[in-house]
């Protein structure tokens, strides 16, 4: 499950939130169309989703309500229209949250960081033998730590975070190293070895982190 879904079709504020958010460690995707974002919701899940109303086609207000009939992920809508009425309208559907554009990034960040706290309390996975703490950013492994680049600990928390779906690999690369990073695909083949070096009990024949051949990698249940 990635942690943030932005449904934005201002590519370059929605790039500039991307960018934000992405540095304070969540895992990020945007959606440009509303049929668009809720296929990756669907495929994915999220645990917040950042809502624009006037998007081509579907808009925010039909993606909000087709979110909220099946389940209680936090929206947060972000929109040009300020009438009294459009934000009675997102909020009686179930947005949490109506923010008018343009915004403040500080606003918008500590608005998504207080829905994250408010709703997802839990800073530590615990799976088995390993144990991940968030806020450190530290891992342990039968409670003896292990040292990890930012990028292997990135990768583990997005993994273990979707265990038991297998995630493509052209997304675990946008979500790690963004897309439009100068680093090579290949780059993930090498971190899925050390992280395997680290967590695995015998990295040669992986029981966590399998790979799903014409797919990318899972986290096993």
């Amino acid at each position: 499950m990635i942690d943030i879904l932005i449904v934005e079709d201002n590519k370059e504020l929605a790039s500039l939130l991307c960018d934000f958010l992405r540095s304070e460690n969540y895992t990020v995707s945007v959606a440009e169309t509303g049929e668009k974002a809720l296929s990756l919701y669907e495929k994915y899940g999220a645990r917040l989703v950042v809502l624009d109303v006037l998007l081509p086609g579907m808009d925010g207000f039909a993606v909000c309500k087709k979110i909220r009939e099946k389940t209680d992920t936090p929206i947060l809508i972000v929109s040009a229209r300020t009438e009294k009425s459009d934000k009675l309208q997102g909020l009686n559907l179930g947005a949490d949250d109506y923010i008018e554009k343009p915004y403040d990034i500080d606003i918008m960040l500590a608005k998504i960081s207080g829905i994250f706290k408010r709703r997802y309390s839990i800073d530590e996975i615990i799976d088995s033998n390993l144990r991940i703490n968030k806020i450190d950013r530290t891992v342990y492994k039968n409670e003896v730590p292990i040292e990890m680049t930012s990028k292997e600990f990135d990768l583990l928390v997005l993994l273990i975070g979707n265990k038991g779906k297998a995630l493509n690999k052209d997304f675990i690369f946008s979500q790690i190293w963004g897309s439009d990073s100068f680093s090579e695909p290949q780059t993930l083949t090498v971190h899925i070895k050390r992280l395997r070096q680290k967590i695995e009990d015998d990295p040669k024949d992986p029981k966590k982190i399998l790979t799903v051949w014409g797919t990318g990698y899972m986290f096993k249940n």
